[in-house]
Formats: structure tokens, C-alpha cells, sequence
């Protein structure tokens, strides 16, 4: 083994019931360990951020193994193998995986995900990787979308609410996304097929909604919560389905004060009254249908019926400020960093 230091940005404080900061990291150097069978050495291409990774640092998300001040930050990211002991993987090979902000992870090899010649580091981080299959599987398996339903998408210019929004249009819906921008109200729409936006930070949304969606709401996939959710909520038609990926107009709320919890919604008894339902979800509850998905999203691709759009930031000492561009709004697309 050549490589014997590994450079990592490291959790130092928790960001609970505020935004994150810089501060809330620091780069360190650490040993790289020696190899033992079935672990592979990598060094990082790539990184992908989410909204969720605020709440892994934070320990908020119950599904994650929880984190301790010193650890490295966890997060997903595309690596090259540098030495493996294990005969799957040979150096050269890109693979992806939860393998935190490090530039040298030594890890086991099935935690690993070989990535395929043909699929770039941008699409493996994004549409055809956890974010495209997040929104395969909470549209396709949640929400169930038939022709002719409106769908109705809240951070719709996001990572996974533009893919929802094509998926639905590839599904035969009529699809109306929400966004923070009229840049990115203008994207959706003429550039990805979307049939109409609003703009929640200019636009009467209450007005929009009845303007754009007169029937009624068939599906709404959330990645926001809060005031939009219960604006869906009163719209929604007949046997709807409303669909639970995210909430980021909640990330900044302490979680463990019962006093910062976000309120419930005041329309929910419309689920009762229309014969709706309301489901959360997580992107490895689907795993076993997972090459299906893959299948079928790199088909839709190739075909040009799937467009997307990654802003990436560059330069490993860079991580932070680009974590922070999320909860900013600043990105449109999936949110990368090139090592």
C-alpha cells in the first residue's frame, strides 16, 4: 500500500435547530489502515449532497447509524479502487457507495456498488443512482400514477422532484411543479415538459393551485412539508395519494424540543373525506426491484424522455460550502463535488 494518510472533513458541532455552518466541520489527516480480506482501498472522484444529510449529523434520521462528534461525515460518493482484497474488484474499477467526505475510505467490499463503463460519475451520483431511483420508486411504488392524474411536485427543480416531474409526464399525468425561483420555474417548464410551475416565493400559491389544478390534486409528492403540504392537502381529489420524501422547511427545527416540532397538518382529515392516503417512504424499502428501476431509467435517457441538470462545485476542501448551497437554494439539479 502506497497511500498512508487520508484526508477528511470530520463532524464537529451539530447543526440542531439552525442552518449549517463551516464550522460544523474540520479537515483532518488520518491513517489509512492496513487491508485485511474483503476490504477495498478507494480514492474519491465525487460526492453527492442531500437535505438528509443534516439530519445524519444531527442524529435526527432514525433509519442511519448514528454519528458522534470526531466521525467522518457520512455521505454517498463515487471512488476509483486503488487495492482490493477482494476478487470482485480490481483497481481501476469506479464504485459507489456510503462512503462519507474521506479521499482514501478503506471499506468492505459489500458495501460497494460497481458502477457500469457506460454510466458517467455525474449520472452514477444522480439521475441514475439514488436520486433517480428515490424517485422511481416513491412515484411508481407510492404513488401509483395512472394517465390523465394531475401531479402536483414541491421542490420540484431539486434532485429527485425533476425526475418526478418527467416520470409523471412519461406516466401520461398532467404534472405542475413548485420551486423558489422563476429560473428554475422557466427550467421545469420549457425544458422539462412540465405543464405548469409556481413560483412560492413571488406567487399567490393558494391561487396558483386552484388556477392550475381546478379538479383537484390525484398526487403530490412533497419534498418541502410545512405551509405547502397543507395547501396540497385541501386540493386533493378522490382516492389521491400524497407521497412523503422530504421536508426541508423543517430541517432547521430542533427535533428533540417538543416546543420546535413542526405542527401537523390542519387539512389531513381531507385523506378521510376523499378517500386518500398519505405515505412516507425510503429509497432502500424498494432495493429488490432496484435493476428494474435502473432498467428502466437509463432506457428513458438514452431515449431523451429524461433531461437532467447537475450543478457541480469543484475541490475537496470545497465540501462544506457546497453541503450548504442546498438548504440556499442555490442549486438546481442534483448537488455534486468533483474531487
Amino acid at each position: 500500500m502506497t497511500i498512508v494518510k487520508n484526508t477528511c472533513w470530520t463532524i464537529q458541532e451539530r447543526p440542531i435547530g439552525r442552518e449549517v455552518r463551516e464550522s460544523d466541520f474540520a479537515l483532518e489527516e488520518r491513517a489509512v489502515r492496513d487491508l485485511e480480506d474483503g476490504d477495498i482501498l478507494l480514492k474519491a472522484r465525487m460526492f453527492g449532497f442531500d437535505p438528509t444529510q443534516k439530519s445524519w449529523m444531527s442524529n435526527m434520521a432514525g433509519y442511519a447509524a448514528p454519528t458522534q462528534i470526531g466521525d467522518i461525515m457520512p455521505g454517498r460518493a463515487i471512488a476509483e479502487v486503488v487495492e482490493s482484497r477482494d476478487p470482485a474488484f480490481a483497481p481501476g474499477d469506479r464504485v459507489r457507495g456510503h462512503l462519507g467526505w474521506q479521499m482514501h475510505p478503506v471499506v468492505r467490499a459489500a458495501q460497494l456498488e460497481k458502477i457500469s463503463p457506460g454510466v458517467n460519475d455525474e449520472n452514477a451520483l444522480s439521475i441514475l443512482g439514488s436520486s433517480g431511483r428515490t424517485a422511481y420508486f416513491g412515484l411508481v411504488h407510492v404513488g401509483m400514477p395512472r394517465p390523465g392524474d394531475v401531479l402536483l411536485v414541491s421542490g420540484a427543480a431539486g434532485a429527485i422532484g425533476s425526475i418526478v416531474g418527467q416520470l409523471g409526464k412519461i406516466a401520461g399525468c398532467r404534472v405542475i411543479g413548485i420551486a423558489g425561483t422563476q429560473e428554475k420555474c422557466d427550467w421545469i417548464v420549457n425544458e422539462l415538459g412540465f405543464d405548469g410551475a409556481i413560483n412560492y416565493r413571488t406567487d399567490d400559491v393558494a391561487a396558483q393551485l386552484d388556477a392550475l389544478c381546478p379538479d383537484g390534486i390525484d398526487i403530490f409528492f412533497d419534498n418541502v412539508g410545512g405551509a405547502i403540504l397543507d395547501l396540497a392537502l385541501a386540493r386533493i381529489s378522490y382516492g389521491a395519494r400524497v407521497v412523503i420524501c422530504g421536508g426541508i422547511s423543517n430541517y432547521e427545527r430542533d427535533m428533540s424540543k417538543p416546543e420546535d416540532l413542526p405542527g401537523g397538518p390542519k387539512n389531513y382529515l381531507r385523506l378521510t373525506i376523499q378517500n386518500a392516503t398519505m405515505k412516507g417512504y425510503l429509497v432502500h424499502y424498494f432495493s429488490d426491484y432496484n435493476k428494474v428501476a435502473d432498467a428502466r431509467l437509463e432506457r428513458w435517457v438514452s431515449e431523451g424522455r429524461l433531461s437532467h441538470r447537475q450543478d457541480i462545485q469543484t475541490g475537496f476542501e470545497n465540501i462544506p460550502a457546497t453541503f450548504q448551497r442546498i438548504f440556499k437554494g442555490l442549486n438546481i439539479g442534483k448537488q455534486l463535488l468533483r474531487v
